[in-house]
C-alpha cells in the first residue's frame, strides 16, 4: 500500500483511514509496516492508564448494539475519541456478512459527535471465533492514530466469544432478563471472564432477579467480583451510570490464564489463516488425498 495513504489517515482523512484499516484486513499491509509510517504513537494515550481497548460480548437478541450506541454517545460527548469495531458473523456457504452495524447507530448520524465516533464492520471470513485475529491490529493503528478508547462488539455466537480476551483488556458482557439463571449464564464461558456484567432490558419483568442471581453465581467463586449493572437502551435507565464505571472499569485479574490461552490460540489461528499453502491444503483435505496429519505438518513449516 501507498505510505501516502496511511499518512493521510494520520492527518484524519476517514477515506483514506477505511482504505488502510482494509488493507490491513486483506494483508496487503503489514501492521508493523503501518506502525512505522505513522511514526510516534500518540502521546494522549500515554497519559491514560484505564483500558484501551474493550470488548463487548453477549448472546444475540440482549440490545448490545443499542447499548453500545448510548454508551459511546456518552463517551463522545466529553470530548473521548471513540472507535468502534462491530464484527460480523460470515455465511459458511457464500462466504458475505451483512456488515449492518451503522445502521442501528445513531451516534454516528449525530452532528456533534459524529467527528469524535468511527465505525468499522468486519466479517469473521474464516475466523473460527467470533473475533478474527485482523481486529487486534486494526485496534493498534486506531490507538496508534490518536483514538482514544476501541470498542470491539462481537458476534454473540455462543461460547466461541470468548476469543475476544485474545484483544481485549477488559470484557464487558451483556445478559438480558430470562436468560435463564445465574449458574446458567456461568456455564456460557463468557462470566469467568467478565470484568463487569450489563443486564440491559431492565424495564422487563425479571431483569433484577436475573442480575442477583448472576452477583450470587459470582459470590460462589474465587476473586474479585466484578459490578453487575442494570441498564435499559430503550428507556435510557441506567445508562449514564453504567457509561461512567465502564469508562474508568479496572481488569479483575480474574482468569488471566484463560485470557493468555486464548491469545495464545489467536495467534496459532492467524498463522494457519495466512500460510499461503491453506487453501490447497483445504482441497487436498476435501479430496481426501491426504491425512489431516499431514495437512497439520504442511502448515506447520
Amino acid at each position: 500500500m501507498n505510505a501516502d495513504v496511511v499518512l493521510a489517515a494520520k492527518d484524519g482523512c476517514r477515506r483514506s483511514l477505511a482504505r488502510t484499516l482494509s488493507a490491513l484486513e486483506n494483508n496487503t499491509l503489514d501492521i508493523a509496516d503501518a506502525l512505522s509510517i505513522i511514526g510516534e504513537v500518540n502521546s494522549d494515550n500515554h497519559h491514560d492508564s484505564t483500558w484501551k481497548i474493550m470488548a463487548i460480548t453477549g448472546a444475540p437478541g440482549v440490545g448490545k448494539s443499542c447499548l453500545v450506541d448510548k454508551i459511546i454517545s456518552q463517551w463522545a460527548s466529553q470530548g473521548k475519541k471513540i472507535a468502534l469495531l462491530a464484527v460480523d458473523p460470515s455465511s459458511s456457504r457464500t462466504g458475505g456478512a451483512l456488515l449492518g452495524d451503522r445502521v442501528r447507530l445513531s451516534v454516528v448520524d449525530d452532528i456533534m459527535l459524529k467527528d469524535r465516533v468511527y465505525v468499522r464492520s468486519i466479517a469473521t471470513r474464516k475466523s473460527s471465533s467470533s473475533v478474527p485475529a485482523v481486529v487486534s491490529d486494526m485496534a493498534k493503528l486506531l490507538l496508534a492514530l490518536g483514538w482514544h478508547k476501541i470498542v470491539v462488539e462481537t458476534v454473540g455466537a455462543g461460547q466461541s466469544e470468548v476469543r475476544c480476551a485474545a484483544i481485549a483488556d477488559i470484557i464487558v458482557v451483556v445478559e438480558g432478563p430470562a436468560r435463564g439463571d445465574g449458574i446458567q449464564a456461568e456455564k456460557a464461558g463468557l462470566l469467568e471472564l467478565a470484568d463487569a456484567v450489563i443486564v440491559n432490558k431492565s424495564d422487563m419483568v425479571g431483569a433484577r432477579k436475573h442480575a442477583d442471581e448472576i452477583k450470587q453465581s459470582f459470590e460462589l467463586g474465587d476473586g474479585q467480583i466484578p459490578p453487575v449493572l442494570l441498564t435499559s437502551a430503550i428507556t435510557g435507565d441506567g445508562c449514564q451510570f453504567a457509561s461512567d464505571v465502564l469508562l474508568t472499569l479496572q481488569s479483575t485479574g480474574r482468569s488471566s490464564k484463560a485470557r493468555w490461552r486464548e491469545r495464545l490460540l489467536a495467534g496459532l489461528e492467524q498463522r494457519v489463516l495466512q500460510n499461503p499453502h491453506l487453501d490447497s491444503v483445504l482441497l487436498s483435505l476435501a479430496a481426501g488425498s491426504i491425512e489431516l496429519e499431514d495437512a497439520l505438518n504442511k502448515l506447520n513449516n
